[in-house]
Order: structure tokens, then C-alpha cells, then sequence
């Protein structure tokens, strides 16, 4: 196997990011488009998964679809730029989660949640493991928005919602993610190194 040239990594990299940032930005505007399309809608009391059923469901199951794309893309550009197996194999199931939220909607039960949690779970480990992949402080905001998710999901989970309902709640579990996955994006694409 021929190492990849300098070029190339720089190449993938920038390209791995591009991805994620689109990741990131389909999955906030996404929810944002979704809940203003849903007349009914409270993000305090409604999961976000509500949003994929009725007048919201083609934006909302779109984006999930798009940014799940997007992030089993980045992946595997990833893997051609870092070489880190661990990293591209969280990252990619990550992203499935996401396909299969957007095709398997709460309608679908069991399927959904399984979906739902491998996303969150997944994104929430990957983003504390990108540390190894940048420098302060980023490093250290990559721990703290993947801390954030996996602890939400456990507050989540154990229905512990300190007050922000259970919409508040599971966005304390999608929003540190999403933001990771821009944040991370944006660096990768900026980086001169």
C-alpha cells in the first residue's frame, strides 16, 4: 500500500471537514426549519423525533438522511488522512444512527430508538476521542461537547431532565454534537498543517 502524500492528507482533510461541517449545519438547521414547519410543536415537552412525523417529517427525515450522509463521507476521508481506524469506525456508525433516524421515524418504534441511541452514543465517544486530532484549546472543547452528550443521554435515559423537559434535555444530547461536528469541520478545513 502506497503512503498517501502530504498533499493528499492535506486534501482529505479538508474534504473530511467540509463534510462534517455540513453534517453539523443540515442537522441544526434541520431541527430549526422542523420545529417552525410543526404548528404544534414545544421543545420543552416534544422529543425531536417528533419532527419526523407529520408537516415537518420531509425536512426533518431529509437533513437526518443528509447529515448521516454526510458524516460516513467524512469518515472515510477521515481514515485517508489520519490513519486512525478507532476514530473512522465511531464516526462512521455515528453516522449511520443518523441515516437510520431520518428512514426508521419514531413510527417505527424499537428500530427508531436503537437508531437514536446508537447516534447520539456514537457521536457523543467520537467527539471526546478527536481530541488526539487537534491542539488546544479545541482539544478541549472536543472533550467537553462529547462529555456533555453522554452525560445528557444518561440524564436522558434515567428521564432526569433538570428542569428543561424532555425536548430540552434530548437537545442537550444532539445540540453539543452537532456543534462539535461544525466546530470540528470548520478546523479541519482551516487547517494549514
Amino acid at each position: 500500500m502506497t503512503p498517501t502524500s502530504p498533499s493528499m492528507q492535506y486534501q482529505n482533510r479538508k474534504v473530511a471537514g467540509f463534510l462534517l461541517f455540513i453534517a453539523g449545519v443540515a442537522g441544526v438547521l434541520g431541527i430549526i426549519i422542523a420545529e417552525a414547519l410543526h404548528p404544534l410543536y414545544n421543545t420543552r415537552q416534544n422529543y425531536i423525533s417528533d419532527l419526523g412525523v407529520g408537516p415537518s417529517a420531509i425536512v426533518f427525515n431529509t437533513s437526518m438522511v443528509l447529515l448521516g450522509l454526510s458524516i460516513i463521507g467524512s469518515s472515510y476521508f477521515i481514515q485517508k488522512a489520519f490513519n486512525i481506524k478507532l476514530a473512522t469506525v465511531l464516526l462512521a456508525v455515528t453516522g449511520i444512527g443518523a441515516v437510520g433516524v431520518g428512514i426508521f421515524t419514531e413510527d417505527a418504534g424499537f428500530l427508531h430508538v436503537i437508531f437514536s441511541l446508537i447516534t447520539f452514543l456514537f457521536a457523543g465517544i467520537t467527539a471526546i476521542l478527536s481530541y488526539k486530532l487537534v491542539k488546544p484549546p479545541l482539544s478541549y472543547l472536543s472533550i467537553a461537547f462529547g462529555g456533555v452528550t453522554l452525560l445528557s443521554l444518561v440524564l436522558f435515559g434515567t428521564e432526569n431532565y433538570l428542569n428543561l423537559g424532555k425536548g430540552g434535555m434530548e437537545r442537550m444530547i444532539a445540540y453539543p454534537a452537532l456543534l462539535w461536528a461544525t466546530g470540528f469541520g470548520g478546523h479541519l478545513i482551516g487547517s494549514s498543517d
